[in-house]
């Protein structure tokens, strides 16, 4: 279609730093000794379908049955060898079992599309083996957590509690689609890893608008069966960030009666594998991620154990603040809420015609920029929500001067803005093109004018009223739009001395995949990819504004 001047492999192997980070992430599970041969049983257990998957079985020393923590994974079964150790040592029997179609399990690859049924079968098998007092907790991180949100969703009699780390609330529909744009490295990174082949990753591509097949296999559209606790861990810099706060959400005030009310959340400062640049957040990691907060959790909800983890607050959120390495505010710190988010006040920070931001309308009459995108000239990416590879906080004035690239930020902050919640970007544009895509960036400028990447989101200008069927519209050339970005969640503190930033643009290279502009079907690689003439307006009657969750009381 056209010929991009960034290299995309080095992206293509970070999906084996995301099989190793499943298993690693935060250190959670480090055990000095594996388990004891005799204590490992290999089985083949029979599916629905009659697809046996591998699966491993660690007991403990002594007489059963005893409660069983599984995990399902893509990855490895054997990876969780040198963990069980210190989950015997409280008393629980362990189940590790490869997906279906990975490792040594039999059946088709096709990535968490059976992991409803497969999930139900692997639970209720465990269940009925005189090894189990059927108690059964699953547990997983990224993928695993994937599989463990999914097996929930079909809600086995004998599943009795989750503790999911990093895991989507929508892996085909919103998270492989953001704003309807196709994360590539990540997600079509991610797919190659797992041997799916190029075919087949060209066909999911061309899925980002809603199908029967993503309504039947989708943990979004099944949550509401799950009727167990779930602790769910995430990071502000991870891939799923927002999936994370939105399952915890969902459960615990809306889901099924049985989950309300019995849901738990950490949200730390870590992103899907070591964060690049030069900021750091003490005590920002894998905090309520540890396995002995893990085997706190299992204490409770499969042996009865009153140990107060359910008295204490649900909501723990790590608040984020000027971090550069050796200089650390000590504004970077957990805080502990009854809910998520915390009461804010919405405010709108409008783009002026001068490149800054105010909290006030713009007044110009006419007001706006202009600039060319070239397919064939993405923005690179530098850092961000991604996996495994460029995680994180990174400089952005590393992009460097660009036609395409708009920055504007606010005067020097005199006081301390505290964001915490949801964010939209209301961006009024125009194009000459079918179809083209918009990029925004919250950032964090620092008084040495060190640029923190906080937040990056597009917006594909088809799906600007939704991915659901019937949505798909194109733009009409020249025609003033608003489009809505979601910029998803943080908690940040903008502190006095720095400037709130939002940068402007259409690409984002290769995090997510290149809009060739010309307005073609998803599938179709052969029209030539053109460039674009994009606008981006900020006056009195087109009032561009990134809109903060700002927090007015104190959080401590």
């Amino acid at each position: 279609m056209f010929k991009l001047n960034l290299n995309l492999r080095t992206y293509l192997t970070s999906w084996c730093l995301a099989a190793t980070l499943a298993l690693t992430l935060g250190s959670t599970v480090s055990v000095a000794q594996p388990a004891a041969p005799d204590n490992k049983t290999v089985v083949m257990v029979p599916m629905r379908d009659g697809v046996q998957l591998a699966t491993n079985v660690y007991v403990p020393e002594g007489e059963g049955p005893w409660p069983v923590i599984l995990t399902r994974t893509p990855y490895d079964k054997d990876g969780i060898d040198r963990s069980v150790a210190s989950y015997h040592e409280r008393g629980y029997a362990v189940v590790s079992q490869d997906v279906r179609g990975r490792n040594d399990s039999e059946g088709e690859n096709r990535p968490f599309e059976n992991d409803i049924e497969d999930g139900y079968d692997t639970v209720e098998w465990i269940a009925s083996q005189t090894f189990s007092d059927g108690n059964i907790g699953i547990f997983g991180t990224s993928a695993p957590g994937i599989t463990s949100n999914l097996a929930a969703a079909s809600a086995p009699p004998n599943l009795t509690a989750a503790y999911v780390t990093v895991a989507p609330d929508s892996l085909f529909y919103r998270s492989r689609f953001v704003g309807g744009v196709f994360k590539e490295s990540h997600s079509g990174g991610w797919l190659r890893g797992q041997g799916v082949s190029e075919d087949a990753i060209n066909a999911y591509k061309a899925r980002a608008v809603l199908d029967e097949q993503w309504r039947a296999t989708d943990f979004l559209f099944h949550r509401d069966n799950v009727e167990i606790p779930v602790y769910n861990v995430g990071g502000w810099h991870d891939i799923y960030a927002e999936g994370s706060l939105h399952n915890f959400v969902y459960l615990q005030n809306e889901g099924n009666p049985q989950a309300r009310g019995k849901q738990k959340l950490f949200m730390g400062a870590f992103g899907h594998g070591t964060l690049q640049g030069d900021l750091e957040y003490p005590g920002g990691g894998m905090i309520n991620g540890s396995l002995e907060e893990q085997l706190r959790w299992w204490d409770y909800w499969l042996k009865d154990i009153d140990n107060g983890i359910m008295d204490e607050p649900p909501v723990s959120i790590y608040m984020m603040a000027s971090a550069r390495k050796g200089n650390v505010s000590d504004k970077n710190r957990v805080i502990h809420m009854d809910s998520w988010p915390p009461e804010n006040l919405e405010t709108r920070y409008y783009l002026q015609p001068d490149m800054s931001l105010a909290t006030d309308p713009p007044v110009a009459a006419d007001a706006s920029e202009t600039y060319t995108f070239d397919p064939a000239n993405p923005v690179p990416t530098v850092g961000g929500q991604n996996l495994g590879a460029d995680v994180g906080p990174r400089d952005q004035r590393e992009i460097g001067p660009r036609q395409d690239y708009l920055r504007f930020s606010t005067p020097v902050l005199e006081e301390d803005v505290v964001v915490a919640g949801h964010i939209d970007m209301e961006l009024f544009v125009a194009t000459d093109a079918l179809d083209t895509d918009f990029v925004v960036k919250l950032v964090d400028i620092y008084p040495d004018g060190y640029e923190a990447l906080i937040l990056d989101y597009p917006i594909r200008a088809r799906f600007r009223d939704g991915q659901n069927p019937g949505d798909v519209k194109m733009m009409t050339p020249g025609e003033v739009e608003r489009l809505v970005v979601n910029m998803w969640s943080t908690a940040q503190t903008f502190e006095a001395g720095h400037r709130i930033g939002v940068h402007v643009t259409s690409s984002n290279y290769p995090r997510f995949a290149v809009n060739p502009n010309n307005g073609a079907a998803l599938d179709d690689s052969s029209t030539p990819a053109q460039e674009a003439r994009n606008t981006v307006y900020f006056d009195a009657n087109r009032p561009s504004a990134i809109i903060l969750p700002v927090v007015t009381e104190s959080l401590d």
